[in-house]
């Protein structure tokens, strides 16, 4: 059994991974920052834990990956707010790699997007600029952390049932992207169990390639 914490506990990947993960006979808490929110994380066996990672400091998200043996990052502002993004997707999600590394947690899982790039090519006027650069300097500052560090690019997320297969898709893919949240949840599973997906930056839409046994 390992003991996992989840950031964003409360969205539907977590939700769906969380519960995976504990019917695997794995310890989850996971991080919310709305109390409203306890009843949900906890049908899914998951541990909810009251932190608001916007307002919380590196000390607070040490202390909540304590004993950990893995963090799963899978939150975000949600776009709309150029500074609330920026402060979430990038200021938030960089302490909470300082926080893994205070608290000796190596392993790091980055739920990210398909495509994210420091060359991403959005115009600045474009309503999707803040969230494209904020996401790839996380995911820039994650690979230069030394943790032991996966980062996970679905495409677009749809609440399609699980199809336990994906295409693994390169920087630039500009295809079909439709990829299900509940196959993302069962690739942060399957990363968190394979040591081979360390150091990788993962593309991937719904496909054809078999998720369980794809870093073996």
């Amino acid at each position: 059994m390992s003991k996992y914490l989840i950031i964003g506990g409360h969205g539907k990947v977590a939700l769906l991974a969380s519960e995976l993960l504990v019917h695997n006979g794995h310890a989850v808490a996971s991080l919310i920052r709305n109390p409203d929110h306890r009843t949900g994380v906890e049908g899914t066996g998951a541990t909810p834990l009251l932190l608001d990672i916007e307002q919380a400091s590196e000390e607070d998200l040490t202390r909540a990956m304590e004993g950990m043996d893995g963090v799963v990052w899978s939150a975000g502002a949600g776009g709309g707010n150029p500074a609330r993004t920026r402060a979430v997707d990038y200021e938030a999600a960089v302490r909470s790699m300082a926080a893994a590394k205070a608290a000796g947690v190596s392993r790091y899982v980055m739920v990210s997007y398909l495509n994210s790039s420091l060359d991403h090519g959005v115009p600045e006027d474009n309503s999707f600029y803040h969230y494209a650069q904020a996401k790839a300097e996380a995911d820039e500052h994650l690979r230069g952390t030394g943790l032991d560090y996966t980062i996970l690019g679905p495409g677009a997320l749809t609440l399609e049932e699980p199809t336990n297969s994906i295409t693994v898709r390169e920087i630039g893919y500009e295809g079909p992207s439709d990829t299900s949240r509940a196959n993302v949840a069962r690739m942060i599973v399957e990363v968190l169990a394979s040591p081979n997906a360390i150091g990788k930056t993962i593309g991937f839409t719904d496909g054809e390639t078999p998720i369980e046994g794809l870093f073996s």
